[in-house]
């Protein structure tokens, strides 16, 4: 059986409406499988929600709802939201279905069963906000941070798995593989974490404090913590316990937000899959966050993108084409209507935009519609055609390892380079001309220019799917499946008539 290569995101959360962090999260997942896609590697993407909790218990109880018709509303904003952004998953997993319930039961027992989870009191401080246990080492200047909110004291009896038994072996795990955490400078900070002692982690809540969970299959009065059902999602999606689990689990990549990298899932995540016995995932890789003038966009301050009335606005494709050629993956990036607005007229208008809508005219207007064969024989000629081979594997490296938005600025690099040589050559000048070797190097501005187009529309698939296929069908081409086939300069399209000029980027 071969191995498939196995991409998740983080499995939102169902307490809200889906926004910028989410869309951003989606986008940079599905870029990374369409990647995949094109360089032929089999690949499957999943994503999903998280549904149970005591905000969302306490959330349905405030609409007057059952958990369950709540979690269903949202659900539907999410899906909504994967289809407006065009995204490829593979599957949707949604921690209320059974098949993810059973998976959860089985770890849990199994865990049980060998004393890696045991029960004891607890006296402690507690955030609802959080849904988790604190310590005093959590305060900052005394204080509880803001993120928590309303924290209480109180004393239960719980479960708790045995989470600081692995401690050392995570140090040494994290320090023998450099690449588990991208950026690396992200697995300092987990580094810098595990230097104080963990406590073992409370996996449980009464049923008379929180009933909407997964009933703990030991204990019929608890439900289970949310990391212990919602991390479960990465092995229960691809049938954990079934014979079909081996062709995808380990995980190739985990695409998460800083923000959940530590403790979660790059503590909780490897010690829960340890105890297991299962295989580590590859890669986690932590993207920042979407600021707005240095601060992070929340609602609680009211600095929040909706990125469906964007997309209504401009489009999927250049919302897809701002987010990821403006966020270096790993890092925070600012996010303005006006760098957006800005992007959408030079980048997309002016350079990609102009360049097809002038170029299919030039073609009807001189060539009745059908691209001429183009003679590479002079210096203006070789040097787009140098372009594109010095542009090509830098583009594709950058890509294959998630440095997109390097990848697009070499691309758009080479747009603009197409550009530059219609200027140079002037077809508009030469159509005018009589002399026959004016004659030829008006169709071999042509033939070259629509050949340079279909290269750097091949390039941009996985980020601008539509503007993609929207341009290839134009060629009479359909959308590209393989890298390797399509990313050669051969002229395919001399003789083929094109469709008519399009407007892709309207003002």
């Amino acid at each position: 059986m071969n191995k498939a290569f196995y991409l998740t995101t983080a499995i939102d959360y169902a307490n809200g409406s889906p926004h910028l962090g989410h869309a951003y999260e989606k986008i940079l997942a599905d870029v990374i499988a369409r990647t995949n896609r094109l360089n032929r590697l089999e690949t499957h993407f999943v994503t999903g929600l998280d549904e149970h909790g005591q905000k969302v218990q306490q959330g349905a109880e405030k609409e007057g709802v059952t958990p369950q018709e709540r979690c269903d509303r949202i659900a539907k904003e999410f899906l909504n939201l994967l289809q407006e952004l065009n995204i490829s998953n593979d599957d949707y997993i949604r921690t209320t279905e059974e098949r993810h319930k059973k998976v959860v039961s089985h770890l849990l027992t199994d865990l049980f069963d060998r004393g890696e989870i045991y029960k004891a009191e607890y006296s402690g401080f507690y955030s609802l906000r959080a849904e988790q246990f604190l310590q005093e080492k959590d305060k900052v200047n005394g204080k509880w941070p803001e993120i928590y909110g309303e924290v209480t004291e109180i004393t239960e009896s719980n479960y708790f798995f045995k989470l600081s038994k692995y401690q050392d072996w995570l140090v040494k795990y994290l320090n023998d593989n450099e690449d588990f955490i991208v950026p690396r400078f992200r697995k300092n900070q987990v580094l810098e974490f595990l230097k104080e002692p963990l406590n073992d982690l409370c996996i449980s809540r009464p049923k008379d404090r929180l009933n909407w969970g997964i009933q703990l299959p030991f204990d019929e009065g608890y439900v289970t913590y949310v990391w212990f059902d919602a991390l479960v999602n990465y092995i229960s999606a691809v049938g954990y316990g079934n014979e079909s689990f081996e062709k995808y689990w380990p995980a190739d990549l985990h695409v998460i937000g800083k923000d959940i990298l530590a403790p979660p899932h790059s503590i909780y995540w490897p010690i829960m899959l340890k105890a297991a016995n299962l295989p580590m995932p590859k890669q986690i890789l932590a993207h920042g966050w979407w600021m707005s003038s240095g601060e992070k966009m929340s609602k609680s301050t009211g600095e929040v993108i909706d990125p469906l009335s964007l997309i209504e606005q401009r489009g999927v494709d250049p919302f897809r084409y701002f987010v990821m050629r403006e966020m270096t993956v790993g890092q925070d990036a600012d996010f303005s209507l006006d760098r957006f607005e800005s992007r959408y007229k030079t980048d997309l208008g002016n350079d990609l935009g102009n360049l097809v809508s002038r170029l299919f005219h030039m073609i009807a207007t001189y060539e009745n519609g059908v691209v001429p064969v183009a003679e590479l024989n002079e210096e203006f000629e070789q040097k787009l055609k140098s372009h594109f081979e010095e542009m090509k594997p830098k583009a594709l490296d950058l890509f294959n390892n998630y440095q997109f938005n390097l990848g697009l600025d070499q691309i758009f690099v080479f747009i603009r380079g197409i550009n530059k040589y219609a200027d140079e050559r002037k077809p508009w000048k030469l159509a005018k001309s009589d002399n026959e070797e004016d004659k030829q190097k008006l169709k071999t501005c042509l033939g070259l220019m629509v050949e340079s187009l279909r290269l750097a529309i091949q390039l941009l698939a996985p980020v601008m799917p539509d503007v993609h296929g929207t341009v290839n069908g134009l060629m009479g081409l359909p959308p590209c499946e393989n890298w390797e086939k399509d990313l050669i300069l051969d002229f395919r399209l001399v003789g083929k008539s094109l469709g008519e000029k399009p407007i892709l980027f309207p003002r």
